[in-house]
């Protein structure tokens, strides 16, 4: 089951999710940035996403538990956010990885090109990437 969190996800969210402070977390569910995966009654994973330029969905956070990875699961989370993308009206969507994780790979077998980079102090290079939705 995939579905938008809400406060009452916020203690799981926050158990896992240690790229986003409690005070940003707590902003953003009301606003539906994030969705949760469930396998049953079992939390799997979520994605977080905000706006780039305020006018491009950004996936900020994809991550399934270790268990659950290498499963589709994160695909079919993707997919799903990409079709309430579309439906709200957005035309692409964006996400980046850094150049040292495998990430960079599981975008492109889901359709995501290579269309920037961003290359911070002492970091590796942030790789962007694109899709157009239908």
């Amino acid at each position: 089951m995939i579905r938008y969190a809400n406060m009452q996800d916020f203690a799981v969210l926050k158990e896992y999710d240690k790229h986003i402070s409690e005070s940003e977390l707590k902003n953003i569910l009301p606003a539906k940035r994030v969705l949760i995966m469930y396998q049953e009654d079992t939390f799997i994973g979520w994605l977080r996403y905000g706006l780039f330029w305020d006018s491009i969905p950004f996936i900020n956070m994809l991550y399934m538990l270790e268990k659950y990875q290498g499963q589709g699961n994160g695909t079919r989370l993707v997919s799903f956010w990409e079709k309430e993308m579309a439906k709200t009206g957005y035309r692409q969507v964006l996400t980046s990885t850094q150049s040292n994780e495998r990430a960079q790979f599981f975008y492109r077998k889901i359709g995501y090109t290579e269309c920037g980079a961003l290359l911070l102090p002492k970091e590796p290079l942030e790789m962007i990437f694109r899709k157009d939705l239908k």
